[in-house]
């Protein structure tokens, strides 16, 4: 039984976390190896964060959504964030979202060290999350259903 209210008390406090509201200290590392951290993060168009699994079905979906809509993102910094290993997240990629590999305003990055989830407090896979150039949260979500919604908001910050 008690370990029946441990789940429960943990499923709760993770749906009831709250998304960052700015965007976090973090150290991801790019598909090259270098470290990526909050200062690389260029200040000029709204970044666009979204965190996938290659084993996540909304996730393909999210991603293939993304692909076919590449011209839409155009005005935004895109960044791709993943705790898989590198040639699962391209191989993932060249699948589902071959388009945004090749953008110049993507970047898939590598989280070894889990900072995205316990930074930037998501709920869920896939989460999605559109900052301003000043780093502030504009619009969290993790249903890839909504991501029309962040389409509009790209075009109009």
């Amino acid at each position: 039984f008690n370990l029946l209210v441990a789940a429960v008390l943990v499923y709760l406090s993770a749906a009831a976390q709250t998304p960052a509201a700015t965007i976090p200290e973090f150290e991801f590392i790019t598909t090259s190896g270098t470290q990526f951290t909050k200062k690389n993060l260029g200040k000029t168009t709204p970044i666009f964060f979204i965190l996938f699994d290659v084993s996540c079905d909304h996730c393909q979906h999210a991603i293939s959504f993304l692909h076919g809509h590449q011209a839409q993102l155009a005005k935004a910094t895109i960044y791709l964030v993943t705790l898989d290993p590198k040639d699962k997240a391209t191989g993932f990629l060249q699948v589902y979202g071959p388009n945004l590999l090749k953008a110049k305003n993507t970047t898939l990055l590598l989280d070894p060290k889990n900072h995205f989830i316990t930074h930037f407090t998501p709920r869920k896979y896939p989460s999605m999350m559109l900052y301003s150039k000043g780093f502030k949260l504009l619009k969290y979500e993790d249903d890839e259903k909504t991501l029309p919604v962040f389409l509009e908001l790209i075009r109009t910050n």
